[in-house]
């Protein structure tokens, strides 16, 4: 059994995303949590977000225990990115842009023996 859960149009850029993703992929959900309370990027807290979002899923729709849980599937799809124009010397401008992040994290059961 697997549980799901998608974070899509996160405002942080994917390569800065997957750099807190890569911390927690296959590690048990209790150390996975633990581990982000203590990294300090803003891509952390929308992890466990996404993270707690995925054992309620569990939780509730498949009936798993939160405890015997770990995360199976962790990663950053690159979302749109928005570009926006700065005014640069000599009439000249540069494109500034704006990316965007999906984050999928799906958790299943440790099997047990």
């Amino acid at each position: 059994m697997e549980a799901k859960a998608v974070a899509r149009y996160l405002r942080i850029s994917p390569r800065k995303a997957r750099q807190v993703i890569d911390l927690v992929r296959g590690r048990d959900v209790g150390d996975a949590l633990s581990t982000l309370k203590f990294t300090p990027r803003k891509a952390a807290r929308l992890v466990e977000k996404v993270i707690n979002s995925a054992v309620a899923n569990a939780e509730h729709n498949s009936e798993m225990e939160p405890d015997s849980l770990f995360i199976k599937k962790a990663y950053v799809d690159e979302g749109p990115t928005m570009k926006r124009w700065r005014a640069r010397a000599f009439g000249r401008a540069t494109m500034i842009k704006k990316r965007m992040s999906h984050i999928t994290i799906v958790v299943g059961e440790k099997e047990e023996g």
